[in-house]
């Protein structure tokens, strides 16, 4: 993610490329001569900080550094986008949340780029319309070849990637189902496997979702991190449409017919022009507001514990592993 907010901050002309770090120097080094020759590296996160002279940090580092180097970068007044998840730990997260409300004229956005993607944005709008009626249930499917590139890497620690697949890739999910819907959480169950890797890999989930009258919602989510291919799936079933988003499209299904809903296909999906980074330079400039503030990570990480949590106890009440 580095590389990729690296680059697309260097095609933009709103920005500059003003410093680099990471903590092996070799590769922040070919980072900058590949986009930004003259920019200088830093020894540290903190030295970066102080001494780059920028207006604003762009984190991808590994999870439990985020906090740290979050509290630095707001410490020499810059504004801040951030990878997800935002935190290790649920005290951090509420502690950053904090720092971003105390510090007014600084912006802190974290990066859940399917809340900068057109057909999410429809879907939520569709939704919010109430033309369809009320939410009866939300299905959905993440799977991924991400098992097969985790090997050797920060992502296979669970000390450091908290629920491996789910907490990581999955955590969009999560943060779509809490944006599109408005919904919040009630009662799940869930079964989990690490398929012989140190973090999860499989994680299955039921249970429901409630609105602002606790009205319940049942919903079905699956997180498959060792598939052989990419496909993202969520079904919004509303009382009289479904509202369908495949692969980067979205669909409505009525009377037994769907039907694409037709959206810039440039706006959507990973080459999407519209991501964490061009909303962020919208953000800083004044263009538009915060979409992505750090104030939504805190659903998507209570949700995540609450799923191992009770894929833990699943496991140890059925001796699997």
């Amino acid at each position: 993610m580095g590389l990729a907010h690296a680059e697309r901050l260097a095609a933009d002309s709103r920005s500059t490329l003003a410093g680099f770090y990471d903590a092996d120097r070799e590769m922040a080094t070919r980072l900058r001569d590949l986009l930004a020759p003259d920019a200088p590296v830093f020894d540290s996160a903190e030295d970066t900080f102080a001494h780059s002279n920028a207006d604003a940090a762009v984190i991808c580092t590994p999870t439990t550094a985020h906090a740290s180097q979050v509290q630095a970068a707001a410490s020499h007044n810059l504004h801040v986008l951030c990878e997800k998840p935002l935190g290790a730990t649920r005290d951090e997260i509420i502690s950053l949340i904090e720092l971003s409300r105390s510090l007014s004229g600084r912006h802190f956005m974290l990066g859940y780029q399917r809340r900068f993607w057109a057909i999410y944005r429809q879907m939520k709008q569709e939704i919010a319309s109430g033309q369809w009626g009320d939410i009866v249930a939300v299905t959905a499917v993440n799977s991924e070849r991400w098992q097969q590139t985790i090997a050797g890497t920060w992502r296979d620690d669970a000390d450091i990637n908290y629920g491996g697949y789910l907490g990581d890739a999955g955590s969009h999910r999560l943060d779509n189902l809490f944006y599109v819907t408005d919904l919040k959480l009630g009662e799940l169950s869930a079964r989990s496997t690490k398929a012989g890797s140190n973090v999860e890999i499989v994680t299955l989930v039921n249970g429901e979702l409630l609105d602002d009258s606790d009205r319940t919602v049942p919903f079905s989510l699956s997180f498959v991190g060792n598939s052989n291919s990419f496909h993202e799936e969520l079904f919004v079933h509303c009382e009289k449409a479904d509202l369908i988003i495949r692969d980067f499209q979205l669909f409505i299904g009525r009377d037994d017919q769907v039907e694409q809903i037709d959206l810039p296909p440039e706006q959507s999906g990973r080459d999407s022009t519209r991501n964490p980074v061009t909303g962020f330079l919208d953000l800083v400039t004044g263009a538009a507001e915060n979409i992505s503030p750090f104030e939504c990570s805190l659903p998507v990480f209570d949700m995540t514990t609450a799923i191992l949590d009770a894929a833990r106890l699943r496991n140890e009440s059925s001796g699997s592993a």
